[in-house]
């Protein structure tokens, strides 16, 4: 089994750097942009199947990508992004309180303390490694190449499992994954292996989200 695990492309909300966790923000234009280019890059490698978070920005990714392959294209909650309940909208560049409390989250995630309907980076282990697990024992996709469709904290968490790593304070450790790269995965007797990481198919500088 091959994975090509991508995060969603550009929203308003990424660009202006707010808080979006479950709320549903589609992709912009510029979005749709590397999300057209990506496309292309991928447009020799062939994909029997896709699974996308149920979230318009990751499941637009995802059809754009595919463009005409007429292969199945599944909605799993699993690796849709970490809620942040109460901090959702959230300015990441913002002076104020709730904001500075937020960007623990990314300066300094081991203190980083979830707040009201938020889920913590435990639950989001938890979550997307059972994803990663049912992937690993599904027998009848052992021999298929699966386009996964996510976001920049569903997916580093899908990684740092397969790295081995779920230590809550080095997160980050890799940083976020820049907007619609791809990173391969290997799946063999049910162990995963990165092949390759943050794969770029746009020529745009990319746009670092996160505050470190």
């Amino acid at each position: 089994m091959v994975l090509y695990v991508v995060r969603h492309g550009e929203t308003d909300w990424n660009k202006v750097k707010r808080v979006q966790g479950h709320t549903d923000i589609p992709l912009n234009e510029y979005g749709r942009h590397l999300a057209r280019e990506t496309a292309k890059g991928l447009k020799e490698t062939r994909i029997d199947l896709a699974i996308t978070s149920p979230l318009i920005r990751a499941k637009e990714t995802a059809q754009i990508i595919l463009g005409t392959r007429q292969i199945p294209l599944l909605e799993d909650p699993r690796i849709k992004e970490i809620g942040f309940g109460e901090y959702e909208g959230v300015s990441c560049n913002g002076e104020d309180p709730v904001s500075r409390a937020f960007r623990l989250f990314f300066n300094a995630p081991g203190e980083y303390i979830a707040p009201k309907g938020a889920e913590t980076i435990e639950e989001l282990y938890e979550r997307t490694g059972d994803f990663l697990k049912e992937l690993c024992e599904k027998e009848e996709w052992q021999q298929k190449n699966i386009l996964i469709s996510t976001h920049g904290a569903a997916m580093t968490a899908l990684l740092n499992r397969i790295r081995g790593s779920l230590s809550v304070e080095s997160f980050w450790q890799e940083k976020v994954p820049p907007n619609c790269s791809v990173t391969t995965v290997q799946i063999e007797n049910g162990v995963p292996c990165i092949v390759r990481e943050n794969e770029i198919f746009y020529k745009e500088k990319v746009r670092q989200w996160n505050t470190v």
